[in-house]
């Protein structure tokens, strides 16, 4: 279950009997294991974090756990179990209600709700199971006479209550019952469908999101010896349903099916093999399994933009990004490409380990992608280049990428750095392929690709990004362009701040200023050592033929400008001093000071310090110096050589 105000956690699952895992999802690289806790003796099932309270939470039959503490509670409405009164599965439904989120259900074979946390609880339904199951004839010799006579068994096995009316609550049993209440539990009614008979198990039932009178209905039927999919809806509060199982072919039993809270009709099931979409409210399913391994699906759960699935067997997946199906129509896969409206994009740190990562054999989840997803379809592929651009609110490009940029591959990275090439995530570029694409935007400005490539020890195995970066974008709305065949798409794109983060807006801004002026300045800086190197080399040569007098101490002075402007040693990393002796700021040492400056002003989503922006002034300060340095030895000392190169019939500096 994800937590709908915590959506960095996950709970679910037992290690053994009686426990429940909490797990990290979003936050330091991996989906983490956090530590069991119990939840009862005993104890398996469903569990459901308070809406109210972000320390509590309920699970198994029913007890509440609180995480300030870690102290756990028995809240059952039946706490010795005794007298056989009431019966309850092990996976017994824990669920709130959406529309009032003080309200807790819990269901054995009649239905209890508690306003009280598990204070006191009210029975608000009759016995909701079968009086009198039938003997099904799929178990063969084993029939009897005697079991006939059998007692009740059945329980509640799935509940929904509505989203959009507190009092109708939607039950159905583990034998094949579906009742309905619409006033709250007072008076109940069956609206079993002809279709589901005795031994049927009513898997999931899921309250229609946009309308009171429409639900769905997952149902097992394998101890009938019946392996095929079955999926209800109705639209008239249960008076009629229809089966809609069109195009699940033999996807075998369907455990599971929800209706996506955002687009009316847009359906997911999950069976016994994979999941399953219908966008026209399932007259029509079609496979989503992607890349997902066969698996018994037990549950699904939509969490804001994402797909949860639970399995029987291989814990949690999590499809990101279902928006493109929020959008898809005749119309998108009828054009020769579309770009999606892009989904919510978080500025959130991807990784916050500072220690040894963890081993690439070490088991771990995948966190969903470090940035903003991006979603085009090209109906037939592209035989030009793919282009795609962010632009900030004025217009301005903050990020480039087109499919004909040269890919530096991982064995090239390889070779500039002193870690095993695994580690290493490779170059995205966009897709010029047919289908749905994917692109994934880290929320960065472009990389300074001419700094020697670094990677950080947050690293994840084939995933670990290349350092330093650009600065991260001011959270605020960018524009998305698709140039494709020499036709462009737009979209907008909102980025916002980390919700976890209290930075103040003044506070992100200076940020962003100080982060703004080194990545600028240091782009100044490379392009003066570039020029300042083709200087040197030429005086070099020219040195040569010059011979000796007044030409050659010309040059010699110029080469020694030009060396403490650079810096010593003449390397992007080297020097650090101004140089050849001088005491003012070498480019060499403006590079490496700069670069660090940009790495303490992003280091937190914090307000810069008051020392971190003094230091961006008195840097700035010197790299003015310095340009200005830069310009009267290019436009003055160079053109006076250059004088004097012309009367010697020496050819001229060029830069």
């Amino acid at each position: 279950i994800t937590d709908n105000r915590f959506p960095y956690w996950v709970y679910g699952g037992q290690q053994e009997s009686g426990s429940i895992g909490i797990a990290s999802r979003g936050n330091d690289g991996q989906v983490t294991f956090r530590e069991w806790h119990p939840v009862g003796v005993e104890e398996y099932g469903y569990v459901a974090p308070d809406p109210l309270n972000p320390n509590i939470i309920y699970g198994g039959k029913i007890t509440r756990f609180d995480w300030s503490t870690g102290q756990v509670q028995n809240v059952a409405p039946d706490p010795i179990r005794g007298g056989g009164k009431y019966r309850f599965l092990r996976t017994a439904p824990v669920i709130f209600s959406p529309v009032d989120p003080r309200v807790l259900y819990f269901a054995g074979n009649v239905l209890f709700k508690t306003t009280s946390g598990g204070n006191s609880w009210d029975i608000i339904s009759p016995d909701l199971s079968r009086e009198q199951p039938e003997v099904p004839e799929s178990i063969g010799v084993y029939r009897t006479p005697e079991m006939a006579k059998q007692p009740r068994r059945g329980v509640i096995y799935t509940v929904a209550p509505s989203y959009k009316d507190v009092n109708v609550i939607w039950a159905g049993t583990d034998d094949g019952l579906i009742h309905v209440t619409r006033d709250g539990g007072k008076n109940w009614a069956n609206v079993t469908p002809p279709g589901i008979t005795s031994w049927s198990k009513l898997s999931i039932i899921d309250a229609g999101r946009f309308d009171v009178n429409t639900a769905y209905a997952a149902v097992n039927r394998i101890r009938l010896d019946d392996q095929r999919p079955h999926v209800y809806r109705t639209h008239d509060g249960g008076k009629s349903w229809k089966e809609i199982v069109n195009g699940l072919g033999d996807s075998g039993p369907v455990n599971v099916v929800r209706e996506d809270p955002q687009r009316r009709g847009l359906l997911f099931c999950g069976s016994e093999r994979a999941v399953y979409v219908s966008f026209n409210d399932g007259d029509n399913w079609q496979p989503l399994r992607l890349n997902m391994p066969a698996s018994s699906i037990r549950d699904l759960v939509i969490k804001d933009d994402d797909l949860v699935v639970g399995t029987h067997g291989r814990s949690f997946s999590i499809l990101d990004d279902i928006t493109p199906l929020r959008q898809i129509s005749e119309q998108v896969t009828a054009a020769d490409a579309f770009l999606f409206k892009p989904q919510l994009a978080y500025r959130i740190r991807w990784n916050m380990n500072t220690d040894t990562p963890l081993p690439p054999d070490e088991p771990a989840g995948k966190n969903p992608p470090d940035g903003a997803i991006i979603n085009y379809y090209l109906k037939s592929g592209a035989s030009g280049p793919v282009v795609l651009e962010i632009l900030d609110q004025s217009g301005k490009t903050v990020r480039r990428f087109s499919s004909d940029e040269k890919q530096e591959s991982i064995e090239a990275i390889g070779k500039q750095v002193n870690i095993p090439t695994y580690w290493i995530r490779p170059t995205q570029l966009p897709s010029t392929g047919a289908g749905m694409q994917r692109f994934v935007w880290d929320l960065h400005y472009a990389p300074l690709e001419w700094l020697p490539p670094q990677h950080p020890i947050s690293a994840i195995y084939g995933d670990t990004w290349r350092e330093p970066r650009g600065p991260w974008v001011m959270p605020a709305t960018c524009t998305v362009r698709l140039t494709v065949g020499g036709r462009s798409y737009s979209q907008p794109l909102t980025v916002k701040m980390d919700p976890r983060v209290k930075i103040s807006h003044d506070g992100l801004t200076q940020q962003h200023t100080i982060a703004m002026r080194c990545y600028e300045g240091l782009k100044q800086v490379h392009d003066a050592l570039e020029q300042v190197r083709k200087l040197r080399a030429q005086l070099r040569d020219l040195r040569e033929r010059a011979g000796q007098g007044a030409l050659a101490d010309a040059i010699n002075a110029l080469e020694r400008k030009a060396a403490a402007l650079e810096g010593a040693g003449g390397g992007f990393r080297g020097g650090g001093g101004a140089g050849q002796g001088g005491t003012e700021p070498s480019l060499s040492r403006l590079n490496d000071e700069l670069v660090g400056l940009m790495g303490v002003a992003e280091g937190a989503d914090v307000a810069p310090t008051t020392q971190a922006t003094a230091a961006s002034d008195e840097l700035q300060k010197q790299l003015n110096d310095a340009m200005s340095r830069w310009g009267d030895l290019r436009n003055r000392d160079v053109k006076s050589l250059n004088e004097q190169l012309a009367r010697a019939s020496l050819p001229a500096v060029s830069l």
